[in-house]
């Protein structure tokens, strides 16, 4: 059910995507005709995972991912909200957690991570933080690409707006980071004595 849910949300993006590109490639707006494009791919990227392998992706996830595409690639750049007042960071502070729990995901499928498993809260931290800060530094070459290539104005202000991001991001994705790891220590404390009862109840019938 969650497969058809993913394909069908991130088919409309797509579409409406699709639409704005013509649209605005026939009025003569190339730099917002070349955001939709870019939204085609963004939202392409879970339909083509959702179609083309048995990767699992979460719902809530995938909700969020394309909230966070709403706001930032058709209110912030097409609609021209980012230069209002503190929309980007926002949106940027928003992003910080979407990309983090795409970053717990990862880990559990990468490691092939079990119920039963127990795994260093450190490692669930810092990779999951990782992934955080890898996503704001592609994000911000998009938008680098973008202005030279085109003569746009995405990162306003420069250095600053550029780092306003990324630290926005992390702050964002921080807190779902520590959230990771700190539930991943209270599981493991769980797991450890579960199994620590089991084996004094073994021990006592031997």
């Amino acid at each position: 059910m969650n497969r058809k849910l993913v394909i069908f949300l991130s088919s409309m993006y797509v579409l409406f995507m699709a639409y704005l590109t013509i649209y605005f490639l026939i009025i003569g707006i190339p730099f917002k005709s070349l955001v939709a494009l870019s939204g085609i791919l963004c939202g392409g990227i879970p339909l083509i995972v959702a179609i083309f392998t048995k990767f699992q992706l979460n719902l809530s996830i995938i909700v969020s991912y394309l909230i966070f595409l709403i706001g930032s690639q058709y209110f912030g750049s097409i609609k021209g909200w980012f230069g209002q007042g503190s929309w980007d960071t926002l949106i940027h502070f928003i992003s910080g957690p979407v990309l983090a729990f795409v970053g717990r995901a990862l880990n559990k499928r990468l490691l092939h991570q079990e119920e039963s498993d127990i795994i260093s809260p450190w490692f669930v931290f810092l990779s999951t933080l990782s992934i955080v800060a890898l996503g704001g530094v592609i994000w911000e070459i998009y938008e680098f690409c973008v202005d030279y290539l085109f003569g746009t104005d995405m990162q306003m202000g420069g250095n600053l707006d550029t780092m306003t991001d990324l630290i926005a991001e992390t702050v964002g994705g921080s807190i779902i980071s520590i959230w990771a790891g700190v539930k991943t220590k209270i599981r493991n404390s769980t797991l450890l004595s579960i199994k620590n009862h089991h084996a004094s109840r073994n021990n006592v019938n031997y």
